[in-house]
């Protein structure tokens, strides 16, 4: 499912660095890929960050991503936290 997927584009201002799209709305030409260790080895195996996103190649923003969503699956969580719309149009 594309909801299970992280939305991916090439950093702001020229830079080289793959950048995660939480909101899924930043400019720019995006590419998904399955939020695990193993799909961003493959991906970064095959160069298909600097096909994709014209040569973005950095990828220390998705991997601190990564990792983090990882232990959260692993961790239990304390106490949930409740996230309020930013506009009102979400409603």
């Amino acid at each position: 499912m594309r909801s299970e997927l992280l939305r991916l584009v090439a950093g702001a201002g020229g830079s080289s660095a793959v950048v995660v799209d939480e909101r899924r709305r930043m400019a720019g030409r995006g590419a998904w890929l399955h939020p695990s260790e193993k799909c961003l080895a493959l991906a970064v195996k095959r160069r298909a960050f600097g096909r994709a996103l014209k040569g973005a190649a950095g990828t220390a923003d998705v991997e601190r991503r990564i990792t983090a969503g990882t232990q959260a699956a692993v961790t239990p969580v304390a106490a949930a936290t409740t996230v309020q719309p930013e506009s009102g149009s979400e409603n």
